[in-house]
């Protein structure tokens, strides 16, 4: 069966390669600030270790220039290639200086990284908000180069990351006041573009037919569900970003032999499957408020309460303000939320001929807390190791 749908291009033709994620062009920023600091000529297309893939590219920069008491400064612009991403153009400035403060664990100064302005940082600690990639990717390119017994410290400026971060979610995910440093890779993975759709089915492939494929997925929604599954637990080798196109994906995957599917995916995107919509980009279709609603009257919600559930910013709001209100029934709304997913993922497979793979949803919030577990999700994420 083919799982394409009409008008959605699968195999994109004539296509540039992509470009880099964020994570990428601070540390090339960063690198050429430590040239300065080590009296290196200025080289605007150094190589960089890019670890995923691996092996050594080059990644342009812009500027590389001494400064004031002790600093450098290094300034790159974002190219994320062909694809649909905010970044385009965003200038990224890394200033830098040497520490010497205590050596690392293994013996090694560390690197201090310290959010500037137009940088997400987590609101409860106030620290710089980045992936586990971005970090061991300034360690790559950076720790080898430092003296015996020297440290760096770090500040990194997007002049214009508070402002981009509006138009993100970040918000739902406690990231405040700017842009977090969140790529898992060095390449840019679309979620919006057509073309994300033929990556991912070509993924999927790849990974079915490899030896000692076992049959379970883990289809996560958005680069923060990327950076944050790990976390819980859930095996790297399972994640497959879905970006948008859930619906081809999970038939595409039932007929890979796929036997268990779990959706990891935050309360406010997850929602739209509860709903029957199985493309979630907003341009689409939405209805989150509606679906959250008619749930919620299932539970016994009505009046008042309903009223402000349905008029609620974000479904994140409107959950945040029923638990204060009434924790219980926000507790059974989410519950019933992810069986409705879960039963609607079921369906969806019946409709395309697929019934033989088992779909669980697993929802979380913008703190990063697992809120939800469906029916099949809950045992489902226990199997795989991750912790509810």
């Amino acid at each position: 069966m083919d799982v394409s749908a009409p008008n959605e291009p699968t195999t994109p033709a004539d296509r540039r390669p992509a470009g880099y994620t964020l994570p990428v062009w601070v540390v090339a920023a960063a690198r050429a600030a430590l040239g300065a600091l080590l009296g290196e000529p200025f080289d605007p297309q150094r190589p960089l270790e890019l670890l995923e893939p691996p092996g050594p590219r080059p990644v342009a920069v812009r500027a590389a220039a001494l400064l004031a008491e002790g600093w450098a400064l290094g300034e790159a612009v974002c190219d994320p290639g062909d694809r649909l991403d905010l970044t385009r153009g965003l200038v990224v400035w890394v200033l830098a200086r040497w520490q010497d403060p205590p050596a690392a664990d293994d013996g090694a100064a560390p690197l201090l990284i310290e959010a500037g302005e137009g940088v997400g940082v987590l609101a409860g600690s106030r620290d710089a908000c980045l992936s586990d990639y971005a970090r061991r990717l300034l360690q790559a390119n950076l720790r080898p180069l430092l003296p015996p017994g020297r440290g760096l410290r770090l500040k990194v400026v997007l002049p214009a990351g508070r402002v981009l971060a509006e138009r993100t979610s970040n918000p739902a995910f406690g990231v405040v006041d700017g842009l977090a440093l969140i790529g898992t890779r060095a390449e840019v993975q679309a979620g919006a573009d057509p073309d994300q759709l033929g990556l991912a089915l070509a993924d999927l492939a790849a990974r079915a037919a490899a030896p000692g494929f076992g049959g379970d997925l883990v289809l996560v929604i958005g680069e923060n569900g990327l950076d944050l599954a790990p976390r819980c637990g859930l095996p790297p080798a399972l994640l497959l970003k879905a970006g948008n196109w859930l619906g081809p994906l999970l038939v595409a995957a039932a007929q890979h032999g796929v036997r268990r599917l779990l959706l990891f995916g935050v309360q406010g995107k997850l929602v739209k499957l509860a709903g029957g919509i199985f493309h979630t980009h907003h341009h689409l279709a939405d209805g989150r408020a509606e679906v959250l609603t008619a749930l919620a009257a299932l539970e016994g919600l009505s009046g008042a309460a309903l009223a402000d559930l349905h008029a609620a910013p974000t479904v994140e709001a409107a959950l945040a303000g029923l638990e204060a209100a009434d924790p219980g029934r926000a507790e059974q709304l989410r519950r019933r939320l992810a069986a409705s997913i879960e039963e609607r993922s079921r369906d969806y497979l019946a409709r395309h001929g697929e019934s033989g793979m088992a779909v669980g949803a697993v929802m979380f919030d913008r703190g990063r807390r697992i809120r939800a577990a469906g029916p099949v999700g809950g045992p489902l994420l226990e199997a795989l190791g991750g912790a509810p």
